[in-house]
């Protein structure tokens, strides 16, 4: 084994501290090579949410909800979304996610109809989510299989994307070689995407699946503005992945923006995912805050600055 592998120096690392912030973990390399059916439920290589996960939350979300209506909104949530474009795709699952399944139920002595709304995510308690990282786990496409380092599911849909390379490779490569293949590739991943993080070790970025290279950055802070700049791989995980945050920064990521645009007009903030530049997402839940705290305060929104 090579004490300087990708996997040595950055990925297991990572498992561990994400163990540490409350995620289970499992290495998914063999998935499909064990005598038994797959650990994690799935049947083929081209599923990419974990419906067993997904249906159980589900359950535990809705305790009135019939096995019918719980299949109806698993259904809602993993059908194709090939004919959209992925930000489209991506909208729309996160207003499932955010606002809860619409499931249209007949009346049986009735031509009546009913709705019910089945909720998929905890977002006040944290805790009541299922937080599950799958490293080296498999994904089929329309032609081609691949394998991301970790992907991050909550209640089996899957929110985060981990990328890593060696110490000595640019972290370029894990963009343009590997990032851009899996959009190209495996695009269905991206409709449940949050957010990305990119990592060589030394460098450590985070984009949404619509941001450019050059629209990557570091997160240098955990909680506070005042806080001394510190870029790493632990400060992104403790600042994005812990639950209580990930939840308050998925759950916030178009009404902060939105409510501040509607509030001033006149500034430019990129609403379309969650980052499209993480250093303007930090400063919009720390305005966002501050105009709880003080509503005659004009937030401060600084543009997307580029980096070399």
């Amino acid at each position: 084994m090579n004490p300087y592998s990708e996997d040595q120096l950055i990925e297991q690392p990572t498992i561990n501290l994400l163990k540490e912030i409350g995620w289970e973990t499992l290495d998914c390399q063999n998935e499909f090579e064990q005598a038994e059916e797959s650990p994690l439920g799935r049947r083929t290589k081209s599923e990419v949410v974990l419906t067993a996960r997904l249906e159980t939350a589900l359950k535990r979300f809705n305790p009135t909800a019939t096995d019918d209506t719980v299949a109806k909104a698993v259904e809602e949530l993993t059908h194709s979304r090939a004919v959209m474009s992925p930000v489209e795709a991506n909208r729309e699952i996160y207003t499932l996610l955010k606002d809860g399944v619409k499931i249209t139920l007949s009346e049986p002595d009735s031509e009546d109809e009913t709705v019910e709304v089945l909720q998929v995510i905890d977002w006040d308690t944290p805790e009541n989510n299922d937080f599950f990282a799958a490293s080296q786990f498999w994904i089929t496409g329309e032609m081609y299989t691949k394998r991301p380092d970790i992907v991050c599911f909550v209640n089996g849909i899957p929110l985060i994307l981990m990328e890593f390379k060696r110490i000595d490779v640019h972290l370029h490569a894990a963009y343009n070689d590997n990032l851009r293949d899996y959009k190209d590739t495996i695009p269905h991943l991206f409709w449940y995407n949050a957010f990305i993080l990119l990592s060589n070790g030394t460098e450590s970025k985070i984009g949404s699946l619509t941001a450019d290279w050059e629209h990557f950055a570091e997160w240098k802070r955990i909680h506070s503005e005042d806080e001394p700049p510190q870029a790493s791989l632990e400060t992104i995980l403790h600042a994005l992945c812990t639950p209580e945050q990930l939840m308050e920064t998925y759950s916030q990521r178009r009404r902060t923006a939105s409510s501040l645009l509607r509030d001033n007009p006149a500034r430019t903030l990129h609403t379309g995912t969650i980052v499209r530049c993480c250093r303007e997402l930090y400063p919009v839940h720390g305005s966002a805050r501050r105009i709880n705290q003080n509503p005659r305060q004009e937030p401060s929104i600084p543009r997307c600055q580029q980096h070399d």
